[in-house]
């Protein structure tokens, strides 16, 4: 047996990009997700923590509305790390298309009004929300395991 029988082939190794993607993205939103559940004042008045004031520049605090939006980010968090654990290219695929479905209008809303902001704020919530439409459809792209017919 050769010694590089061990090596990942194309198929293992888009798997692994999947799954490290959906991981590194469902992390990205756990703490989106229980910061304005356990602290929604504190979101509204500090997000993102390393410029302030992002979502108290949009609009009057709404305690709901942070909550509903902490908890749809925990939502998405599950359904990301469950499909990098699940491992299969329609789980993945799933989960890449619910979360495109609120990154992409999340982004449109934000390109919109974001004039009321300085200038690095403008680039930051336009490059930050971006990714959030822009990496579903990356982990879309990713070729999925392509079926083998079955031998007699």
């Amino acid at each position: 047996m050769s010694r590089f029988a061990a090596l990942p082939g194309p198929v293992d190794m888009q798997r692994t990009i999947t799954r490290v993607l959906l991981v590194v993205f469902g992390l990205i939103e756990l703490p989106v997700g229980l910061w304005p559940l356990l602290s929604p004042r504190g979101f509204y008045e500090d997000f993102p923590g390393f410029r302030t004031g992002w979502v108290a520049m949009d609009g009057p605090f709404n305690e709901h509305l942070l909550r509903d939006f902490g908890g749809l980010n925990l939502a998405l968090t599950a359904i990301l790390i469950g499909a990098a654990v699940i491992g299969t290219t329609a789980v993945a695929r799933l989960a890449a298309v619910a979360v495109f479905l609120f990154g992409l209008p999340h982004f449109l809303y934000h390109l919109g009004h974001v004039s009321h902001f300085e200038p690095v704020d403008q680039v930051l919530i336009v490059a930050m929300t971006a990714l959030g439409a822009v990496l579903p459809l990356v982990l879309l792209l990713i070729p999925g395991r392509r079926a083998t017919p079955a031998t007699p």
